[in-house]
């Protein structure tokens, strides 16, 4: 999963997409790294921010 909301985050900060997610960087961070799963309604908002589905991204 890093690596995919790594790439898929492109040249945007942590904190920037995370801003725009309305979630802190943290949070955003433990996510990227695998070691905390977002919630389904999270999910689903990530995903959709990336215009992805959430099987694509988890």
């Amino acid at each position: 999963m890093r690596i995919k909301l790594i790439e898929l985050r492109g040249k945007k900060t942590l904190t920037q997409v995370a801003n725009e997610l309305g979630v802190t960087r943290q949070m955003l961070g433990a996510i990227e790294r695998g070691d905390r799963n977002p919630s389904l309604n999270l999910a689903k908002k990530i995903a959709s921010y990336y215009n992805t589905t959430v099987e694509t991204i988890f």
